[in-house]
């Protein structure tokens, strides 16, 4: 089996992996410690050093869902019913270590149906009309239970190894990630805060399906990537619908641009055809 990607943290100082109890002397030569306790004392230094935690590159929170009845993250009434149901679990997640202290005690199996859980950037929360979610979009990969577990682990680690980040056109920032139960199957989302941005879409889904190992990639036919906007229960605040209305506009300018690029392009390439055929 394939090799859980790596990861990437803020800058850290190299750790001395000695097992000898060394000191430096003034003269710039190692010098073992003189007396027991100067040993017990460098000991302990070598062993608090080894325990440094490994920091993340950014913090991290859990949000478990436990939807209402009447399920949807539309505004209004509903909305905040939705919204009493997103629990905060734990304290931020900042290092490698709260990570996985986090994962291993966190028995997905026993997720109900129709609960979910997601791991998110500090500062953004798993709810679409959310003001630094509005704009975005994001993949949701339908895998057998049988092997929903792992691929929940492995789509983690990319996003708090920033390896999802990495792929992603400048000015777009990953949100996070988020597990779902359905009858016979979990469906795995990737959130990111720029649905506009074509690139990180296309780069995103190649990141998964390279990264992961060819037992645990999703079929051709299991996966979809939607924005925010275009799901059914979605209806934006009244304070944000600027917000859609300005990029809605940006969109269909760059559309329009687009296809009057594609016009021209297509003119010259007939003329250039026709002064060969001449």
């Amino acid at each position: 089996m394939a090799a859980r990607p790596s990861l990437f943290t803020r800058g850290l100082s190299s750790l001395s992996t000695s097992s000898s109890a060394e000191t430096q002397s003034p003269g710039g030569g190692n010098t073992a410690p003189s007396t027991p306790s100067e040993q017990r004392d460098d000991a302990k230094r070598n062993f608090l050093k080894t325990m440094r935690a490994l920091p993340t590159q950014h913090y991290w929170q859990v949000f478990f869902d436990r939807p209402a009845a009447s399920s949807g993250s539309g505004t209004g009434e509903g909305d905040a019913k939705y919204q009493a149901q997103l629990e905060q679990l734990g304290s931020q997640i900042e290092s490698v270590q709260d990570f996985w202290r986090y994962n291993n005690n966190t028995p997905v199996e026993q997720i109900k149906m129709r609960e979910s859980i997601y791991l998110f950037k500090s500062g953004f929360r798993p709810v679409w009309e959310d003001r630094r979610n509005i704009n975005g979009g994001s993949w949701t990969f339908r895998v057998p239970k049988s092997i929903g577990p792992d691929v929940w682990t492995r789509i983690q680690l990319l996003a708090i190894g920033e390896k999802l980040q990495s792929v992603l056109e400048e000015g777009d920032t990953i949100c996070g990630v988020g597990l779902s139960v359905r009858f016979n199957s979990h469906l795995i989302s990737i959130w990111h805060r720029e649905s506009s941005k074509q690139k990180s879409v296309d780069s995103l889904l190649e990141c998964v399906l390279s990264e992961l190992p060819a037992e645990l990639r999703p079929k051709a036919d299991a996966y979809f990537y939607k924005k925010h906007s275009d799901h059914a229960g979605f209806k934006a605040p009244p304070e944000l619908q600027a917000v859609l209305d300005s990029q809605k506009k940006r969109d269909a300018a760059a559309a329009a641009a687009a296809e009057a690029e594609t016009e021209t392009a297509s003119k010259e390439a007939e003329a250039d055809a026709g002064a060969g055929a001449a």
